[in-house]
Protein backbone atom coordinates (compact mmCIF):
# COMPACT_ATOMS: atom_id res chain seq x y z
CA UNK A 1 0.00 0.00 0.00
CA UNK A 2 3.09 2.51 0.86
CA UNK A 3 4.14 2.42 -2.62
CA UNK A 4 1.10 3.59 -4.92
CA UNK A 5 1.32 6.65 -2.28
CA UNK A 6 4.19 7.50 -2.98
CA UNK A 7 4.04 7.57 -6.59
CA UNK A 8 0.74 9.53 -6.33
CA UNK A 9 3.09 11.94 -4.20
CA UNK A 10 5.60 12.04 -6.77
CA UNK A 11 4.12 11.18 -9.96
CA UNK A 12 0.34 12.96 -9.53
CA UNK A 13 1.35 15.42 -12.18
CA UNK A 14 -0.85 14.72 -15.65
CA UNK A 15 2.23 15.08 -17.55
CA UNK A 16 5.70 14.17 -16.45
CA UNK A 17 8.25 16.09 -16.37
CA UNK A 18 12.19 15.22 -15.51
CA UNK A 19 13.62 15.41 -12.32
CA UNK A 20 15.55 18.33 -13.05
CA UNK A 21 12.51 20.44 -13.75
CA UNK A 22 10.87 19.51 -10.30
CA UNK A 23 10.98 22.52 -7.65
CA UNK A 24 12.09 23.12 -4.35
CA UNK A 25 9.17 22.26 -2.06
CA UNK A 26 9.10 25.50 -0.04
CA UNK A 27 10.36 27.61 -2.65
CA UNK A 28 6.73 28.50 -3.66
CA UNK A 29 6.31 31.50 -0.49
CA UNK A 30 9.38 33.24 0.21
CA UNK A 31 11.22 33.81 3.60
CA UNK A 32 9.91 36.33 6.18
CA UNK A 33 11.88 39.66 6.41
CA UNK A 34 12.64 38.89 9.89
CA UNK A 35 14.02 35.11 8.63
CA UNK A 36 15.58 36.71 5.13
CA UNK A 37 17.68 38.70 7.91
CA UNK A 38 18.75 35.91 10.31
CA UNK A 39 19.67 33.67 6.38
CA UNK A 40 21.35 36.83 5.51
CA UNK A 41 23.47 37.06 8.64
CA UNK A 42 24.75 33.64 9.52
CA UNK A 43 25.68 33.72 5.74
CA UNK A 44 27.92 36.42 6.37
CA UNK A 45 29.22 35.23 9.33
CA UNK A 46 29.61 31.91 8.31
CA UNK A 47 31.52 33.24 5.28
CA UNK A 48 33.77 36.17 6.29
CA UNK A 49 34.53 35.08 10.11
CA UNK A 50 37.44 33.40 11.08
CA UNK A 51 36.91 29.72 11.89
CA UNK A 52 37.47 30.08 15.53
CA UNK A 53 35.26 32.79 16.49
CA UNK A 54 32.46 32.04 13.90
CA UNK A 55 30.64 28.94 15.86
CA UNK A 56 30.75 30.68 19.47
CA UNK A 57 29.31 34.39 17.40
CA UNK A 58 26.60 31.96 15.91
CA UNK A 59 25.45 29.95 18.99
CA UNK A 60 25.25 33.73 21.24
CA UNK A 61 23.27 35.26 18.60
CA UNK A 62 20.18 32.25 17.80
CA UNK A 63 20.69 30.70 21.31
CA UNK A 64 17.54 28.77 20.26
CA UNK A 65 18.85 27.35 16.73
CA UNK A 66 17.42 27.18 13.60
CA UNK A 67 14.08 26.24 11.89
CA UNK A 68 14.90 23.05 9.25
CA UNK A 69 13.40 25.55 6.34
CA UNK A 70 16.49 28.75 7.83
CA UNK A 71 18.53 26.31 7.90
CA UNK A 72 18.03 24.87 4.30
CA UNK A 73 17.78 28.48 2.98
CA UNK A 74 21.27 28.96 4.77
CA UNK A 75 23.03 25.39 3.29
CA UNK A 76 21.73 26.98 -0.27
CA UNK A 77 23.83 30.28 0.17
CA UNK A 78 26.83 27.86 0.94
CA UNK A 79 26.24 25.13 -1.89
CA UNK A 80 29.73 26.93 -3.44
CA UNK A 81 31.04 25.65 -0.55
CA UNK A 82 30.28 22.45 0.51
CA UNK A 83 32.99 22.06 3.01
CA UNK A 84 31.32 24.80 5.00
CA UNK A 85 27.87 23.53 4.26
CA UNK A 86 28.64 20.19 5.74
CA UNK A 87 30.42 21.61 9.08
CA UNK A 88 27.68 24.00 9.52
CA UNK A 89 25.62 20.76 9.40
CA UNK A 90 27.32 18.96 11.70
CA UNK A 91 27.75 21.91 14.41
CA UNK A 92 24.11 22.56 14.30
CA UNK A 93 23.60 18.96 14.66
CA UNK A 94 26.26 18.26 17.37
CA UNK A 95 25.09 21.59 19.43
CA UNK A 96 21.10 20.78 18.95
CA UNK A 97 20.52 23.45 17.06
CA UNK A 98 18.39 22.47 14.23
CA UNK A 99 15.71 19.70 13.98
CA UNK A 100 17.06 17.98 11.53
CA UNK A 101 14.53 16.34 9.04
CA UNK A 102 14.62 14.87 5.62
CA UNK A 103 14.36 18.70 3.87
CA UNK A 104 17.80 19.43 5.92
CA UNK A 105 18.95 16.06 4.78
CA UNK A 106 18.20 16.38 1.32
CA UNK A 107 19.81 19.99 0.65
CA UNK A 108 23.02 18.63 2.74
CA UNK A 109 22.90 15.37 0.45
CA UNK A 110 22.32 17.65 -2.69
CA UNK A 111 25.18 19.87 -2.22
CA UNK A 112 27.61 17.47 -1.14
CA UNK A 113 26.78 15.64 -4.08
CA UNK A 114 27.33 18.26 -6.90
CA UNK A 115 30.43 18.71 -5.52
CA UNK A 116 31.48 15.41 -6.13
CA UNK A 117 31.85 14.56 -2.14
CA UNK A 118 30.45 11.44 -2.74
CA UNK A 119 31.72 9.30 0.09
CA UNK A 120 29.79 12.33 2.73
CA UNK A 121 26.87 12.57 0.92
CA UNK A 122 26.78 8.62 1.35
CA UNK A 123 27.15 8.74 4.70
CA UNK A 124 24.57 11.27 5.40
CA UNK A 125 22.11 8.98 3.28
CA UNK A 126 22.58 6.11 5.36
CA UNK A 127 22.06 8.44 8.59
CA UNK A 128 18.76 9.88 7.25
CA UNK A 129 17.36 6.88 6.13
CA UNK A 130 17.70 5.07 9.73
CA UNK A 131 16.40 8.15 11.60
CA UNK A 132 13.46 7.22 13.49
CA UNK A 133 10.34 7.63 11.23
CA UNK A 134 7.76 10.12 13.11
CA UNK A 135 4.26 10.01 13.05
CA UNK A 136 1.62 12.20 11.49
CA UNK A 137 -1.69 12.39 10.78
CA UNK A 138 -1.72 11.57 7.80
CA UNK A 139 -1.71 7.64 7.85
CA UNK A 140 -0.74 7.09 4.68
CA UNK A 141 2.25 9.10 4.93
CA UNK A 142 3.39 6.65 7.92
CA UNK A 143 3.19 3.70 5.55
CA UNK A 144 5.77 5.30 3.25
CA UNK A 145 9.00 3.34 4.37
CA UNK A 146 12.04 6.26 5.31
CA UNK A 147 13.89 5.46 2.30
CA UNK A 148 11.39 6.23 -0.01
CA UNK A 149 10.54 9.48 1.86
CA UNK A 150 14.06 10.22 1.59
CA UNK A 151 13.88 9.99 -2.57
CA UNK A 152 10.43 11.81 -2.70
CA UNK A 153 12.42 14.86 -0.44
CA UNK A 154 15.81 14.43 -2.70
CA UNK A 155 13.47 15.19 -6.01
CA UNK A 156 11.35 17.99 -4.52
CA UNK A 157 14.78 19.45 -3.77
CA UNK A 158 16.14 18.41 -6.99
CA UNK A 159 16.16 21.85 -8.88
CA UNK A 160 16.98 24.64 -6.66
CA UNK A 161 20.27 22.48 -5.55
CA UNK A 162 21.14 22.23 -8.90
CA UNK A 163 22.28 18.67 -7.94
CA UNK A 164 23.49 15.77 -9.92
CA UNK A 165 21.40 12.60 -11.09
CA UNK A 166 24.20 10.42 -9.65
CA UNK A 167 22.11 11.34 -6.12
CA UNK A 168 20.08 8.59 -6.92
CA UNK A 169 22.69 5.91 -7.15
CA UNK A 170 23.98 6.67 -3.58
CA UNK A 171 21.00 6.47 -2.08
CA UNK A 172 20.01 3.15 -4.19
CA UNK A 173 23.32 1.74 -2.76
CA UNK A 174 22.67 3.29 0.54
CA UNK A 175 19.50 0.82 0.37
CA UNK A 176 21.07 -2.24 -0.68
CA UNK A 177 23.81 -1.97 2.33
CA UNK A 178 20.82 -1.78 4.57
CA UNK A 179 19.48 -4.46 3.30
CA UNK A 180 16.61 -1.93 2.19
CA UNK A 181 15.95 -4.51 -0.98
CA UNK A 182 12.34 -3.06 -1.70
CA UNK A 183 12.92 0.03 -1.52
CA UNK A 184 15.98 0.45 -3.96
CA UNK A 185 14.05 -1.66 -6.74
CA UNK A 186 10.87 0.63 -5.78
CA UNK A 187 13.28 3.82 -6.12
CA UNK A 188 14.64 2.21 -9.61
CA UNK A 189 11.02 1.52 -11.16
CA UNK A 190 10.22 5.44 -10.29
CA UNK A 191 13.44 6.66 -11.63
CA UNK A 192 12.96 4.72 -14.65
CA UNK A 193 9.44 5.50 -15.36
CA UNK A 194 10.81 9.83 -15.85
CA UNK A 195 12.81 8.52 -18.12
CA UNK A 196 16.25 7.86 -15.83
CA UNK A 197 18.34 5.43 -14.93
CA UNK A 198 20.78 4.50 -12.67
CA UNK A 199 24.10 3.94 -13.56
CA UNK A 200 24.90 0.11 -14.51
CA UNK A 201 26.91 -0.08 -11.57
CA UNK A 202 24.27 0.50 -9.68
CA UNK A 203 22.09 -1.78 -11.28
CA UNK A 204 25.06 -4.67 -10.89
CA UNK A 205 24.88 -3.88 -6.92
CA UNK A 206 21.04 -4.39 -7.23
CA UNK A 207 21.07 -7.36 -9.65
CA UNK A 208 23.54 -9.11 -7.06
CA UNK A 209 21.84 -8.43 -3.93
CA UNK A 210 18.74 -9.94 -5.19
CA UNK A 211 20.34 -12.78 -6.42
CA UNK A 212 21.96 -13.07 -3.07
CA UNK A 213 19.02 -12.52 -0.91
CA UNK A 214 16.15 -13.87 -2.83
CA UNK A 215 18.08 -16.48 -5.56
CA UNK A 216 18.74 -16.52 -9.09
CA UNK A 217 15.20 -16.08 -10.17
CA UNK A 218 14.21 -13.33 -8.97
CA UNK A 219 17.54 -12.01 -9.41
CA UNK A 220 17.03 -12.10 -12.73
CA UNK A 221 13.34 -11.07 -13.05
CA UNK A 222 14.74 -7.98 -11.52
CA UNK A 223 17.53 -7.33 -13.79
CA UNK A 224 15.05 -7.80 -17.30
CA UNK A 225 13.17 -5.23 -15.37
CA UNK A 226 15.97 -2.75 -14.03
CA UNK A 227 18.00 -2.68 -17.05
CA UNK A 228 14.32 -2.68 -19.31
CA UNK A 229 14.71 -5.74 -21.57
CA UNK A 230 10.77 -6.73 -21.40
CA UNK A 231 8.28 -5.35 -23.61
CA UNK A 232 9.03 -2.34 -26.16
CA UNK A 233 10.67 0.15 -23.83
CA UNK A 234 7.03 1.75 -22.92
CA UNK A 235 5.77 1.50 -19.57
CA UNK A 236 2.48 2.93 -19.61
CA UNK A 237 1.97 6.27 -20.75
CA UNK A 238 5.77 6.90 -20.08
CA UNK A 239 8.60 6.49 -23.09
CA UNK A 240 12.06 5.24 -21.44
CA UNK A 241 14.06 7.60 -22.46
CA UNK A 242 17.64 6.89 -21.44
CA UNK A 243 19.04 3.38 -21.80
CA UNK A 244 21.65 1.32 -19.74
CA UNK A 245 22.97 -1.40 -21.33
CA UNK A 246 23.80 -4.85 -19.18
CA UNK A 247 28.19 -4.80 -19.30
CA UNK A 248 30.10 -7.81 -18.48
CA UNK A 249 29.95 -7.43 -14.69
CA UNK A 250 26.32 -7.78 -15.14
CA UNK A 251 26.29 -10.84 -16.85
CA UNK A 252 29.37 -11.91 -14.56
CA UNK A 253 27.07 -11.11 -11.22
CA UNK A 254 24.15 -13.53 -12.67
CA UNK A 255 25.90 -16.34 -13.84
CA UNK A 256 28.12 -16.39 -10.21
CA UNK A 257 24.19 -16.00 -8.35
CA UNK A 258 23.19 -19.03 -10.72
CA UNK A 259 26.39 -20.95 -9.96
CA UNK A 260 26.07 -20.56 -6.57
CA UNK A 261 22.31 -22.16 -6.07
CA UNK A 262 23.47 -24.78 -8.23
CA UNK A 263 21.43 -23.79 -11.05
CA UNK A 264 24.50 -24.70 -13.32
CA UNK A 265 22.28 -24.61 -16.80
CA UNK A 266 21.11 -20.99 -16.16
CA UNK A 267 25.11 -20.02 -16.27
CA UNK A 268 25.13 -21.30 -19.81
CA UNK A 269 21.89 -19.52 -20.72
CA UNK A 270 23.94 -15.93 -19.39
CA UNK A 271 26.56 -16.74 -21.32
CA UNK A 272 24.57 -17.12 -24.34
CA UNK A 273 23.06 -13.81 -23.78
CA UNK A 274 26.44 -12.15 -23.16
CA UNK A 275 27.09 -13.34 -26.30
CA UNK A 276 23.96 -12.11 -27.59
CA UNK A 277 24.97 -8.55 -26.15
CA UNK A 278 28.11 -8.55 -28.08
CA UNK A 279 29.75 -8.03 -24.72
CA UNK A 280 33.23 -9.83 -23.83
CA UNK A 281 33.41 -12.22 -21.32
CA UNK A 282 36.09 -11.64 -18.91
CA UNK A 283 38.62 -13.75 -16.97
CA UNK A 284 35.79 -14.36 -14.35
CA UNK A 285 33.17 -14.98 -16.99
CA UNK A 286 35.16 -17.98 -18.55
CA UNK A 287 35.96 -19.52 -14.70
CA UNK A 288 32.18 -19.98 -13.86
CA UNK A 289 32.06 -21.16 -17.02
CA UNK A 290 34.77 -23.66 -16.90
CA UNK A 291 33.80 -24.74 -12.87
CA UNK A 292 30.72 -25.64 -14.42
CA UNK A 293 31.84 -28.06 -17.17
CA UNK A 294 34.89 -29.15 -15.08
CA UNK A 295 31.80 -30.38 -12.16
CA UNK A 296 29.81 -32.23 -14.82
CA UNK A 297 33.14 -33.77 -16.22
CA UNK A 298 33.27 -31.85 -19.59
CA UNK A 299 36.59 -31.37 -19.84
CA UNK A 300 36.61 -30.97 -23.83
CA UNK A 301 34.39 -28.48 -23.47
CA UNK A 302 36.16 -26.47 -20.64
CA UNK A 303 39.42 -26.51 -22.74
CA UNK A 304 37.68 -25.31 -25.55
CA UNK A 305 37.02 -22.48 -23.42
CA UNK A 306 40.73 -22.19 -22.11
CA UNK A 307 42.08 -22.01 -25.43
CA UNK A 308 39.47 -19.40 -26.42
CA UNK A 309 40.95 -17.53 -23.59
CA UNK A 310 44.75 -17.66 -25.04
CA UNK A 311 43.28 -16.97 -28.80
CA UNK A 312 41.66 -13.62 -27.28
CA UNK A 313 44.51 -12.66 -25.11
CA UNK A 314 42.38 -12.84 -21.77
CA UNK A 315 44.94 -13.14 -19.29
CA UNK A 316 44.26 -16.15 -17.03
CA UNK A 317 44.28 -15.50 -12.94
CA UNK A 318 44.50 -17.99 -9.91
CA UNK A 319 40.72 -18.51 -10.26
CA UNK A 320 40.52 -19.62 -13.95
CA UNK A 321 44.03 -22.02 -13.40
CA UNK A 322 42.48 -23.34 -9.72
CA UNK A 323 39.26 -24.62 -12.09
CA UNK A 324 41.21 -26.46 -14.51
CA UNK A 325 43.45 -27.83 -12.64
CA UNK A 326 40.78 -28.95 -10.41
CA UNK A 327 38.97 -30.27 -13.25
CA UNK A 328 41.86 -32.54 -14.52
CA UNK A 329 42.65 -33.92 -11.16
CA UNK A 330 39.18 -34.72 -10.71
CA UNK A 331 38.99 -37.27 -13.81
CA UNK A 332 42.50 -38.35 -12.99
CA UNK A 333 44.36 -36.70 -15.88
CA UNK A 334 47.13 -34.87 -12.99
CA UNK A 335 49.51 -34.70 -15.58
CA UNK A 336 47.81 -31.83 -17.61
CA UNK A 337 46.92 -30.47 -14.03
CA UNK A 338 50.96 -30.37 -13.35
CA UNK A 339 51.58 -29.03 -16.61
CA UNK A 340 49.00 -26.12 -15.43
CA UNK A 341 50.90 -25.95 -12.62
CA UNK A 342 53.79 -25.33 -13.94
CA UNK A 343 52.58 -22.78 -16.25
CA UNK A 344 51.27 -20.50 -13.58
CA UNK A 345 55.00 -20.31 -11.96
CA UNK A 346 56.36 -19.30 -15.41
CA UNK A 347 53.42 -16.53 -16.30
CA UNK A 348 53.98 -14.85 -12.46
CA UNK A 349 50.55 -15.94 -11.24
CA UNK A 350 50.72 -16.93 -7.25
CA UNK A 351 49.44 -20.29 -6.27
CA UNK A 352 46.77 -20.47 -3.88
CA UNK A 353 46.04 -22.96 -0.79
CA UNK A 354 43.11 -24.05 -3.48
CA UNK A 355 46.00 -25.10 -5.97
CA UNK A 356 47.82 -27.43 -3.78
CA UNK A 357 44.46 -28.93 -2.78
CA UNK A 358 43.32 -30.08 -5.98
CA UNK A 359 46.84 -31.93 -6.99
CA UNK A 360 46.76 -33.07 -3.46
CA UNK A 361 43.60 -34.87 -4.35
CA UNK A 362 43.88 -35.75 -7.97
CA UNK A 363 47.42 -37.69 -7.07
CA UNK A 364 45.58 -39.78 -4.28
CA UNK A 365 43.09 -40.16 -6.23
CA UNK A 366 45.39 -42.00 -9.04
CA UNK A 367 47.18 -43.93 -6.27
CA UNK A 368 50.76 -41.64 -6.57
CA UNK A 369 50.59 -41.15 -2.46
CA UNK A 370 54.80 -40.41 -3.22
CA UNK A 371 53.75 -37.69 -5.10
CA UNK A 372 50.43 -36.25 -2.74
CA UNK A 373 52.79 -36.19 0.05
CA UNK A 374 55.53 -33.78 -1.81
CA UNK A 375 52.57 -31.41 -2.09
CA UNK A 376 51.11 -31.71 0.70
CA UNK A 377 54.30 -30.87 2.46
CA UNK A 378 55.10 -28.30 0.03
CA UNK A 379 52.31 -26.45 0.67
CA UNK A 380 52.64 -26.73 4.32
CA UNK A 381 56.49 -25.20 4.18
CA UNK A 382 54.55 -22.69 2.43
CA UNK A 383 52.26 -21.30 5.13
CA UNK A 384 49.39 -22.48 3.45
CA UNK A 385 46.71 -24.03 5.95
CA UNK A 386 44.84 -27.31 4.32
CA UNK A 387 41.42 -28.30 4.79
CA UNK A 388 41.01 -30.78 7.70
CA UNK A 389 39.22 -33.16 3.76
CA UNK A 390 42.87 -32.89 2.24
CA UNK A 391 44.52 -34.53 5.47
CA UNK A 392 41.90 -37.23 5.36
CA UNK A 393 42.79 -37.85 1.68
CA UNK A 394 46.32 -38.08 2.68
CA UNK A 395 46.02 -40.14 5.50
CA UNK A 396 43.35 -42.56 3.47
CA UNK A 397 46.43 -42.92 0.56
CA UNK A 398 49.26 -43.89 3.18
CA UNK A 399 47.65 -46.01 4.91
CA UNK A 400 46.06 -47.65 1.75
CA UNK A 401 49.89 -48.47 1.13
CA UNK A 402 50.56 -49.83 4.48
CA UNK A 403 52.31 -46.71 5.48
CA UNK A 404 50.74 -45.88 9.03
CA UNK A 405 53.56 -45.04 10.72
CA UNK A 406 53.87 -41.62 8.12
CA UNK A 407 50.23 -41.36 8.86
CA UNK A 408 50.30 -40.31 12.31
CA UNK A 409 52.79 -38.02 11.87
CA UNK A 410 50.78 -36.33 9.17
CA UNK A 411 47.79 -36.49 11.47
CA UNK A 412 49.91 -35.47 14.17
CA UNK A 413 51.60 -32.47 12.41
CA UNK A 414 47.68 -31.45 11.04
CA UNK A 415 45.91 -31.06 14.54
CA UNK A 416 49.46 -29.40 16.17
CA UNK A 417 50.45 -27.18 13.50
CA UNK A 418 47.26 -25.85 12.21
CA UNK A 419 44.39 -26.75 14.28
CA UNK A 420 42.80 -29.20 12.20
CA UNK A 421 40.12 -31.45 13.27
CA UNK A 422 40.23 -34.74 11.17
CA UNK A 423 37.26 -36.47 10.44
CA UNK A 424 36.06 -39.88 12.17
CA UNK A 425 37.25 -42.07 8.79
CA UNK A 426 40.68 -40.53 9.16
CA UNK A 427 40.93 -41.87 12.44
CA UNK A 428 39.07 -45.08 11.65
CA UNK A 429 41.70 -45.77 8.83
CA UNK A 430 44.57 -45.13 10.81
CA UNK A 431 43.65 -47.43 13.62
CA UNK A 432 42.74 -50.42 11.26
CA UNK A 433 46.09 -49.83 10.32
CA UNK A 434 48.16 -49.69 13.57
CA UNK A 435 46.06 -52.78 14.76
CA UNK A 436 46.97 -54.40 11.51
CA UNK A 437 50.57 -54.12 11.99
CA UNK A 438 49.91 -55.01 15.96
CA UNK A 439 50.78 -51.59 17.27
CA UNK A 440 48.30 -51.84 19.60
CA UNK A 441 49.51 -49.24 22.29
CA UNK A 442 49.71 -46.40 19.85
CA UNK A 443 45.88 -47.48 18.24
CA UNK A 444 45.00 -47.08 21.90
CA UNK A 445 46.78 -43.42 22.17
CA UNK A 446 44.87 -42.68 18.61
CA UNK A 447 41.45 -43.96 20.24
CA UNK A 448 41.82 -41.95 23.09
CA UNK A 449 42.16 -38.78 21.13
CA UNK A 450 39.50 -39.85 18.91
CA UNK A 451 37.21 -40.12 21.88
CA UNK A 452 38.38 -36.61 23.18
CA UNK A 453 37.42 -34.81 19.76
CA UNK A 454 34.06 -36.31 20.62
CA UNK A 455 34.22 -39.31 17.90
CA UNK A 456 32.58 -42.52 19.33
CA UNK A 457 34.31 -45.66 18.07
CA UNK A 458 32.08 -48.01 15.65
CA UNK A 459 31.97 -51.43 15.18
CA UNK A 460 34.61 -51.71 12.27
CA UNK A 461 36.93 -49.76 14.97
CA UNK A 462 35.99 -52.43 18.24
CA UNK A 463 36.38 -55.23 14.97
CA UNK A 464 40.33 -54.21 14.07
CA UNK A 465 41.20 -53.82 17.92
CA UNK A 466 39.74 -57.17 18.71
CA UNK A 467 41.53 -58.74 15.10
CA UNK A 468 44.37 -57.13 16.83
CA UNK A 469 45.27 -58.65 20.31
CA UNK A 470 43.88 -62.02 18.58
CA UNK A 471 46.99 -61.99 16.63
CA UNK A 472 48.79 -60.70 19.99
CA UNK A 473 46.82 -63.88 21.23
CA UNK A 474 45.42 -61.13 24.19
CA UNK A 475 42.58 -63.55 25.20
CA UNK A 476 41.48 -60.86 27.85
CA UNK A 477 41.51 -57.96 25.82
CA UNK A 478 39.62 -59.75 23.23
CA UNK A 479 36.92 -60.86 25.58
CA UNK A 480 36.79 -57.20 27.33
CA UNK A 481 36.00 -55.94 23.49
CA UNK A 482 33.50 -58.53 22.54
CA UNK A 483 31.09 -57.69 25.59
CA UNK A 484 31.80 -53.53 24.96
CA UNK A 485 30.62 -54.61 21.41
CA UNK A 486 27.58 -56.45 22.87
CA UNK A 487 26.33 -54.31 24.99
CA UNK A 488 26.81 -51.12 22.24
CA UNK A 489 24.49 -53.12 19.89
CA UNK A 490 22.00 -53.95 22.75
CA UNK A 491 21.86 -49.83 23.29
CA UNK A 492 21.65 -49.06 19.52
CA UNK A 493 18.23 -51.57 19.59
CA UNK A 494 16.83 -49.98 22.69
CA UNK A 495 17.32 -46.67 20.98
Amino acid sequence: MAIPVLKHLLFSTHKHKPISSLSFSSSSSQPSDQSATLISTVVSILTQQRSKSRWGNLQTLYPNGFHPKQFSQIALQLKNNPHLALRFFLWTQHKSLCHHNLLTYSTTIHILTRARLLTQAHSLIRTAIRIPQQSTTNNNDNLVPKPLKLFQSLVMTYRLCGSAPFVFDLLVKACLEIKKIDSAIEIVRMLRSRGISPKVGTLNDLVYWVLKVRGGCVGYEVYREVFGLEGDGVVGNVKRVYKVWPNVHTFNVLMGGFYQDGMVEKVEMIWNEMVGFDCLPNCYSYSVLMAVYCEEGRMGEAEKLWEEMRVKEVEADVVSYNTMIGGFCKIGEVEKAEELYREMGLNGVESSCATYEHLVNGYCNVGDVDSALLVYKDMCRKGFRPEALTLDVVIGGLCVKGRVYEAVEILRGGVENFGLVPKGKSYETLLKGLCEEGRMEEALKIQAEMVGKGFEPNLEIYGAFIEGYVRQGNEEMVEVLRNEVLDKKMREKEK
